[in-house]
């Protein structure tokens, strides 16, 4: 991430340089560099959305100050437009399609995270259980998941909580990952007789007929009535309710077919390849998971409700077989083979599902976390981070900025704030500082745009609600790096007019960073590692929340 974070950076200032030049060999190498760069970020991280704001904010700048150049011609000035929508937004997108392209192709073995994909795409996974079982759908002797098929939907889940509000009834969920508490079977509508084990005659599921859909461990049937959903207030609550004798026709739920991919009976449910809905023979609306996460009484699941006149396509409604067992009935044919799902779908699917993974890493306030830490703390290295065991027989590895570097750093972005508004006040009042188009140039691409970067980087960890990490502020801690570097140059720039001056330059260059490299060498345990007690590096606990030194040691 550092690395093309620090390429973007440095490939988008040596296409600032060639502005003089727009269209040159030179101009379209740095700006196709730092497309790839862009794109590369983004690829590794989510984080890279920062850099591509910057480059993006650049751009609009730019552009907008060529609208206000009466030499340069409309046919230029669409040509300036076309060539940085193709490098700044058509390569990093191709790179970013690309990286993900090569992902599936290279991952194509079953993992620990096949849930957050559709289900077709698991089914063409190596070791995946998905779609394994018989083709078609039975009553009471089928146990199957059923998953939506909304983007970053889940499979129809419950348990045995209730809702602690509404109708105090087993909570029905939508989860994310494999679990027992995710079987359900079907059973005959309510007024008629339930199925038996010991029933011989196989009664397939066909559309629009009612049925009760029963949740395995449990025995409650799926339920819903006109009680208000916990978080979606408009629409009605889904519950397990009752069982084959307590019960009403809430319980009754009419399958309705939407899509059927291959060619096999169309009158028939099949796993994976049948999309249907499931709606409320009584109430009239339809079984959806609205993707809203409950809160932590519902385990911060995803939450299910009957959604009211829905549109025929919105996917929340839409629903598949995933998994399907059934000892009595024929398996699966060997040369059967699913369709192929589409890559842009799935390249849709798992960025939404990443993004739903990222939101819900949110601090848990009944617990403690020892590793987390507030953006505040990291550039006043206020704490540091254990990166593993602390026990005396392991080499133990402690992430902390140097302090010489990450201090003085963060003192500098805290100068250059002041001194971009005292400019701002002297313009305001007539004052032109920076005259010189030169110093002018090192000012925005040394000073300026590494504090948008910086904020960029830093700001968004200050009000975002999850779980934050020392490692955040890296990215961040290197711009501002650069900020250290601009005021380091802009302040002693006066000082090179004279011989003594370049001297008393050249010492405090020399002197800072032999301050910067003596403090690395002064905490090079915690990077190089730690053998040992860690009581024997109690010299490095500067402050009491730096934890290098166990607490009851020290």
């Amino acid at each position: 991430l550092l690395f093309f974070t620090v390429a973007s950076f440095f490939s988008f200032v040596m296409f600032h340089n060639q502005r003089s030049k727009p269209f040159s060999r030179k101009w379209w190498k740095w700006l196709l560099i730092t497309g790839i760069s862009l794109g590369c970020t983004i690829s590794v991280k989510m984080v890279g959305l920062f850099i591509i704001t910057m480059v993006g904010i650049y751009t609009v700048i730019d552009l907008w100050t060529f609208l206000a150049d009466k030499s340069m011609s409309w046919k230029t000035y669409i040509n300036h437009w076309l060539a940085r929508i193709f490098g700044l937004i058509i390569v990093p997108f191709c790179i970013f399609l690309l990286c993900f392209k090569i992902h599936f192709d290279l991952l194509s073995h079953s993992g620990t995270g096949d849930a957050n994909m559709p289900s077709l795409f698991q089914a063409r996974l190596v070791g995946s259980d998905v779609g394994q079982g018989p083709r078609d759908i039975a009553l009471g002797s089928s146990v199957v998941s059923i998953k939506n098929q909304a983007l970053g939907g889940s499979l129809l889940h419950s348990h045995i909580q209730t809702y602690p509000d509404g109708s105090n009834q087993q909570q029905v969920t939508c989860y994310g990952y494999k679990d027992a508490n995710n079987e359900w079977f079907f059973n005959r509508e309510r007024g008629l007789p339930s199925w038996s084990e010991n029933e011989t005659d196989i009664e397939y599921l066909t559309p629009g007929t009612s049925y009760r859909l029963v949740h395995k461990s449990t025995g409650r049937n799926l339920h819903t009535h006109p009680v208000a959903a916990p978080v979606s207030k408009t629409q009605w609550e889904v519950s397990g309710y009752g069982d084959n004798v307590v019960g009403d026709n809430k319980d009754n739920w009419v399958i309705e077919i939407m899509d059927q991919r291959g060619d096999e009976d169309p009158e028939k449910l099949h796993t994976l390849t049948t999309s249907f809905r499931i709606k409320n023979l009584e109430m009239g609306c339809y079984l959806a998971q609205t993707g809203n996460s409950l809160p932590e009484w519902g385990f911060r699941q995803q939450e299910v409700v009957c959604m009211k006149n829905p549109f025929k396509r919105d996917k929340r409604t839409w629903w598949n077989i995933e998994t399907h067992e059934n000892e009595r009935l024929p398996p699966r044919p060997e040369d059967f083979q699913y369709p192929k799902t589409n890559f842009l779908k799935d390249f849709i699917h798992l960025n939404l599902a990443m993004m739903a993974t990222n939101n819900a890493l949110v601090p848990d306030p009944d617990k403690f976390d020892y590793l987390a830490s507030s953006a505040w703390q990291w550039p006043t290295l206020n704490v540091g981070l254990r990166l593993c065991g602390w026990g005396d027989d392991n080499p133990k590895y402690f992430l902390l900025g140097t302090p010489a570097s990450t201090w003085a750093s963060s003192v500098a972005v805290l100068a250059f704030m002041a001194t971009v508004v005292i400019l701002l006040i002297r313009w305001q009042r007539q004052y032109v500082d920076l005259r010189n188009p030169s110093n002018w140039n090192v000012f925005l691409m040394g000073g300026f745009y590494p504090l948008l970067a910086w904020g960029l980087h830093y700001m968004p960890f200050v009000i975002m609600s999850r779980v934050t990490y020392v490692h955040h502020y890296l990215p961040a801690l290197y711009f501002a790096l650069i900020i250290l570097a601009y005021c380091f140059d802009a302040g002693l720039q006066k000082w090179s007019r004279s011989k003594c001056g370049r001297i008393m330059r050249f010492v405090l260059y020399a002197g800072f960073m032999a301050l910067v490299i003596g403090c690395f060498w002064y905490f090079s345990p915690i990077s190089f590692g730690m053998e040992g007690p860690s009581s024997n590096f109690r010299y490095l606990n500067w402050f009491s929340t730096w934890d290098i030194a166990d607490k009851q040691e020290a």
